[in-house]
């Protein structure tokens, strides 16, 4: 992918960091929006940046800064920290989700162990033995992409997606999984729910997960 930093409509610059797919945790995109919050020398212009999967948008004042600054000063910090291979500062610490897998919190755990030819006990144990990363926020405010889910269990999302999942559930789908923030429709098939409040905008940061936080399943007894 050509990597590129362009407008974005009238009010933000859309930086493409590069992302190499399964296992790259989408490390160039974090790194480089931690580095635009530390970047002080455009007087506050700046907004908070946005990582997506490989990219980074940049809001951005159009009457304190031109774009062609804002495009000039980021494409040299894109060449300053997207190459680097130092891990970043201030890595957050682990938050553990409590999950009720199976029955009525997770009704596509039996079928989900069917098509991959695991038992529904391998399918748990597999979930939950993997600390994953926030890719990155989309589809619902505070709706996280976690990555990369086990190689065994990558399956499609459903057919025909459902028009209610409670908040909570915890789905799987191709190589991510995910855990609904409020009750919304979604594809995702299920597997399990907790009851961690996800998304509260009664708090300072209304989502529990943002983007580069690390995230671990933890089972909880029937």
């Amino acid at each position: 992918m050509t990597r590129s930093v362009q407008p974005f409509g009238d009010a933000a610059v859309l930086v493409d960091v590069g992302w190499s797919g399964p296992g790259d945790g989408n490390e160039a995109a974090h790194r480089f929006a931690d580095a635009v919050r530390s970047l002080g020398a455009l007087d506050g212009a700046l907004g908070d940046p946005v990582p997506g999967l490989g990219s980074v948008l940049v809001p951005f004042d159009p009457d304190g800064v031109g774009v062609d600054e804002v495009m000039e000063r980021l494409t040299a910090l894109r060449a300053t920290t997207t190459s680097s291979t130092a891990p970043r500062s201030g890595e957050p610490a682990t938050i553990e989700l409590p999950i009720r897998y199976g029955g009525t919190d997770g009704p596509d755990l039996d079928d989900v162990a069917r098509r991959t030819g695991l038992t529904t006990a391998d399918v748990v144990e597999l979930h939950s033995s993997v600390e994953y990363r926030v890719l990155f926020l989309g589809f619902a405010p505070g709706f996280a992409y976690l990555g990369d889910l086990p190689d065994a269990l990558s399956i499609a999302r459903l057919d025909t997606p459902r028009a209610r999942v409670p908040a909570g559930s915890v789905g799987i789908a191709g190589r991510q999984t995910a855990a609904y923030p409020f009750e919304s429709p979604g594809g995702w098939r299920l597997i399990g729910r907790t009851d961690a409040q996800l998304w509260d905008p009664g708090r300072p940061a209304p989502a529990l997960l943002v983007p580069g936080s690390r995230v671990r399943f933890v089972p909880l007894s029937a």
